[in-house]
């Protein structure tokens, strides 16, 4: 080799091995940094892995998840704790299972004290933290906000008998609300988690979606939100420093083992979800990862991404090796479990544990997967492979070693006495002491739950006599399902069948005395029959069953118990019981005075009363107080204020659409003021939104006041036939 050859041989040498260092030194450096942009983190509830093309679909578009899937890393196998809203999410941002962190249900569980969430834990190492949420299960009270220096859970205003699992925001609002906060908080140090409630139930995507099924079209829509935040990213120039996570709580029956929706079993289909990680400046982009993994592996892996330390109380590992690519991880065996059927219906819970190749679930009748020969889960080798089953069942064991199913809240001895004296038996079935797997298989009881579902589905449509049937049908072979008869309460009351209303809602006292909420349906019915002193002792009850810690439920008891009192023209006692609700609701003691002053006829003293009270609702805390804005309304009417009366029915009837009373006085005040057209639209509304035998009459009455008989007899029949379940 000639001298200039091996010189420039030993230059090239030389600065490959400058440039190896260098590498070699970035790989380390950004290996060794923390992530300094931001950590955005979107939960889309609801959504099964299968049923986006990032995992193999074909029958929606995704192009923003596809966009992220590719500047990311796709994680093939990712397992959820629970199918439900609440359990899951506790899990996701503590790193715990269900069972350490106490909620085991959407409904009368809370983060239990001691558990640190992950926002706290990124609030300690100098992150801001904001949280959005579309969904009322996840509402602040539950303890998931804790350690977020901004949380958002308005929920639009909703009728009474719309479950809260159904109570969301658009999606598209939350983004919204999302984008705002990172604008306003001034530094790319930040921690945003942000909630999509779609493709929950109901599905009804948007119109320009219509050409899907309404599952996949509501993913469609949820991928546009997806969308709008990356792009909000770029347009600042914090994409590439951002890291990405995107994945679901839970996954959607979709009638794969029977269930519609999710919440009684733990099958592949309710607890496989998508996890995608987009890290900064895209590193590991278009990587899959086939390894096990499960929500509480989110928070370790988050902590170890920005340098901080751990915690002993955590289970889940870190998924850093496998987005690095630099190796596998341990193999897990993932736990789940489904207390939906235990809490709400009293058949048997569930628990699963899932490894690399099975799935065990822990039942009445048990059950075992194959899910590499089997990914369907259609057939139980349980009494084929007793090794497995064994080896998995005494792992499922260890795992929930220790942990217990814990029943309701107890009531006072007091309290107890004075419900036996009402005829109520007093005790709570609701939990039984028995182990579960002597208590019925939910395998076996699912068509009772698509029947309560589809009753459900049926109110949802304002088909009251459809729903009632249904639920009745269910509680005649059925008496002890507590959420059943809650249902038929509710849905009784909706078509003024206020005495079969208050006798469902007895039913359920008497299977869970301990919730207050029970007492002020019976309390509310019976202020609706004018029996005020039985009703007064079934509010009176609701404040004396409420646990100290439930201020609201207390408040709303005394509200109930003051709005007794107003109907018995008992000032003092209104007075006292508004005094008594006037740490959680400061404004209810001026509306009281102000409808004193009302029903004597003082209208125009009462008026700044309820002026100030709806100035005191502008401020957060407290809650709305309903016919608040309706006999503001009223009284500016009489005070012949029509504009400002115009404008107060219309915010009662955003926040109470329900509120017949509301709407009848707002089309005679378009009738009066020369709007015969308004004022027909606003009744058509009033029949449309409560197709009540009350809302009926009350059409047919103000058409008689406006000469309009013939129109008025129509209304009528409309209601005869509604009120039969028969289509128009």
């Amino acid at each position: 080799m000639s001298r200039p050859l091996r010189f420039t041989f030993i230059l090239g040498l030389a600065g490959l091995g400058t440039g190896l260092a260098a590498f070699g030194g970035w790989r380390y450096a950004r290996a060794s940094a923390p992530v300094s942009g931001p950590i955005v983190v979107i939960s889309i509830d609801t959504l099964r892995a299968d049923h986006l093309p990032a995992y193999g679909y074909k029958k929606v578009r995704t192009p923003a998840i596809d966009a992220l899937a590719a500047d990311g890393v796709v994680f093939e196998r990712a397992y959820s704790h629970a199918p439900q809203t609440l359990p899951a999410h506790a899990s996701l941002l503590s790193g715990q299972l269900p069972f350490e962190t106490g909620v085991r249900d959407n409904v009368g569980f809370t983060v239990k004290n001691g558990v640190r969430l992950l926002p706290q834990m990124l609030r300690d190492r100098g992150f801001t933290t904001g949280g959005v949420v579309s969904a009322y299960v996840l509402r602040k009270e539950t303890g998931v906000s804790q350690g977020f220096d901004f949380f958002d859970d308005e929920m639009p205003p909703s009728p009474p008998e719309v479950s809260i699992g159904q109570v969301q925001r658009d999606g598209q609002e939350s983004e919204a609300i999302a984008e705002h906060w990172l604008a306003s908080i001034g530094t790319a140090r930040a921690f945003l988690f942000l909630h999509l409630y779609e493709p929950h139930k109901p599905y009804a995507p948007p119109e320009r979606f219509a050409a899907y099924d309404p599952y996949d079209g509501e993913i469609a829509y949820s991928d546009e939100i997806v969308g709008r935040l990356v792009r909000y990213l770029k347009s600042h120039q914090l994409y590439d420093r951002s890291t990405v996570i995107l994945l679901s709580d839970h996954g959607e029956g979709l009638g794969d083992h029977g269930e519609q929706e999710h919440g009684l079993f733990v099958y592949e289909e309710a607890i496989h979800v998508p996890l995608i990680i987009k890290q900064e400046s895209n590193a590991g982009a278009g990587r899959r990862v086939t390894d096990l993994v499960q929500h509480i592996d989110v928070v370790p892996t988050i902590l170890d991404l920005v340098k901080a330390p751990g915690s002993s109380l955590l289970r889940g590992r870190s998924l850093k090796p496998v987005l690095e690519g630099t190796g596998h991880l341990p193999e897990p065996k993932v736990y789940s479990e489904a207390l939906y059927a235990r809490y709400h219906f009293g058949w048997s819970e569930l628990t699963a544990l899932t490894d690399d190749r099975y799935r065990y679930i822990k039942a009445p009748r048990e059950e075992l997967y194959d899910l590499q020969l089997d990914t369907r889960e259609r057939t139980n080798i349980a009494g084929e492979r007793p090794q497995a089953r064994q080896a998995l069942r005494g792992a499922l064991d260890r795992v929930a070693a220790g942990a217990t199913i814990p029943a309701p809240s107890q009531i006072s001895a007091d309290a107890r006495e004075r419900l036996q004296a009402l005829g109520y038996v007093g005790t709570h079935t609701d939990v039984p002491a028995t182990s579960g797997e002597a208590l019925p298989d939910p395998k076996d009881k699912r068509e009772i739950l698509e029947r309560y579902r589809a009753a459900v589905d049926y109110a949802g449509q304002r088909k009251w006599p459809q729903a009632i049937v249904l639920l009745q049908q269910i509680l005649r072979d059925n008496p002890g399902m507590a959420d059943v008869w809650s249902q038929l309460a509710v849905f009784a009351s909706r078509l003024d069948r206020h005495e079969q209303a208050v006798d469902a809602y007895m039913h359920y006292i008497e299977l869970k005395p301990a919730d207050p909420t029970a007492y002020l349906g019976v309390a509310g019915g019976l202020l609706k029959l004018r029996k005020l002193d039985e009703a007064r002792v079934h509010a009176q009850l609701a404040a004396d069953v409420a646990p100290e810690s439930d201020r609201r439920a207390r408040a709303s008891a005394h509200e109930m118990l003051a709005k007794i009192a107003l109907a018995k023209h008992d000032a003092d006692a209104a007075r006292e019981e508004a005094q008594l609700a006037r740490d959680e609701n400061p404004t209810l003691p001026l509306y009281v005075e102000a409808r004193l002053l009302y029903d004597q006829g003082k209208y125009t003293d009462a008026l700044p009363l309820f002026r100030q009270a709806i100035a005191g609702l502008k401020r957060p805390g407290p809650v709305q107080i309903s016919d608040l804005h309706f006999y503001t309304a009223d009284t500016l009417g009489r005070l012949e204020r029509y504009p400002e009366a115009e404008a107060e029915f219309i915010e009662e009837l955003r926040l109470f659409p329900q509120n017949t009373r509301a709407r009848g006085g707002l089309a005679m005040l378009y009738q009066a003021s020369g709007q015969p057209d308004a004022a027909a639209r606003v009744l058509a509304d009033m029949t449309r939104v409560t197709p009540t035998p009350e809302s009926y009459a009350l059409a047919a009455r103000i058409y008689t006041m406006f000469g309009n008989r013939r129109q008025a007899d129509a209304i009528r029949a409309q209601g005869r036939r509604t009120q039969l379940g028969i289509k128009n």
